[in-house]
C-alpha cells in the first residue's frame, strides 16, 4: 500500500517515510500526546534526563567515556542537559532569593548583592561560559590521552551537569541556611564536593593512567581553570566599572 508522507509528500510504503523518516502513524495532539512527549523527551529511560543524571551520579567517568566512544542512544545531549539543569537551578536560586554573600563587606567596592542577583538571572549562560575554561585546563594537562579539544569539551559539559545535579539535590541546605553566616560554610562544603566529583570522574574516565597521576593532573587542570577564571572575572568587573 502506497502512502503519501504528511511531512514531505513523498510516496512510500512501510511504517516510515523513506525520504524524511516521518512515521506513518501520527496521533492527534491532545493531553495523552503531551504526556507521552514528556515521558519520552525528559523521563524516558532510553533518552532521558533521569538516565543521564543517574549515570553521572553512579558511574560518571565510565559513562562519559562510553558516550564519547559512540554509546549515545540512551543519553540526553550534554549541552541540552546543562541548559535544562542550569535553568532549573537558576530559577530556584532566584525564586527563593538565595544570597551567598549576606554579610560580605571586604572593602573591594564590589556590590555583592547586585552580583548575586546578576548571577542568579544569568546562571545557565555563566555555567556554559565556564565550560570552555574548564576544557582548556583539561586539554593542557591531559593532552597525551588521545582525546581532542571537543571531546574534552563534552567531558566537561557532562561534569558541569553532574555538579548541577548535586547542587539541585542539596539545594534545601542553601534554602535552610539562607541569610545566615552558616551559608558560607555550606558553599565551601559544596565546593569541596565539586572538587571530589572532578577527581572521581577523571579517575574513571582516564582509566589508562594511574590514579595518583590522574589526581595530580586534575589538580593542575583546576588551578589553570582558576587562574583563567579569575582573570576573566577581573576583566569583566573592570569593563563594567565595578572595580
Amino acid at each position: 500500500m502506497e502512502i503519501t508522507c504528511k511531512n514531505c509528500r513523498q510516496i512510500y510504503t512501510g511504517n516510515y517515510c523513506s525520504n524524511c523518516g516521518q512515521s506513518t502513524e501520527t496521533n492527534k495532539i491532545n493531553v495523552h500526546f503531551l504526556w507521552h512527549d514528556i515521558q519520552h523527551g525528559l523521563l524516558h529511560f532510553d533518552k532521558g534526563i533521569l538516565y543521564s543524571v543517574g549515570q553521572l551520579l553512579t558511574r560518571p567517568g565510565h559513562s562519559i567515556r562510553e558516550f564519547i566512544e559512540g554509546k549515545r542512544v540512551r543519553h540526553f545531549k550534554p549541552l541540552s542537559l546543562v541548559v535544562v539543569l542550569a535553568t532549573l537551578y537558576g530559577f530556584m536560586y532566584h525564586y527563593f532569593h538565595i544570597d551567598l554573600y549576606p554579610y560580605n563587606n571586604d572593602g573591594t567596592g564590589i556590590d555583592y548583592y547586585e552580583f548575586n542577583e546578576w548571577t542568579s538571572t544569568h546562571f545557565s549562560w555563566i555555567t556554559i561560559a565556564t565550560i570552555p575554561v574548564y576544557t582548556l585546563g583539561t586539554y593542557i594537562c591531559f593532552k597525551k590521552q588521545d582525546y581532542n579539544f571537543v571531546e574534552y569539551f563534552v567531558l566537561n559539559t557532562f561534569k558541569a551537569a553532574q555538579r548541577l545535579s548535586v547542587h539541585i539535590i542539596t539545594f534545601p541546605l542553601l534554602y535552610y541556611f539562607n541569610g545566615t553566616p552558616a551559608i558560607t560554610v555550606i558553599v565551601k562544603i559544596l565546593y569541596a564536593i565539586d572538587i571530589l566529583l572532578i577527581f572521581w570522574t577523571n579517575i574513571q574516565f582516564f582509566d589508562r593512567i594511574s590514579r595518583i597521576k590522574t589526581i595530580v593532573l586534575s589538580i593542575l587542570s583546576h588551578l589553570i581553570f582558576l587562574i583563567f577564571f579569575i582573570i576573566i572575572v577581573f576583566i569583566f568587573f573592570k569593563a563594567t566599572g565595578k572595580l
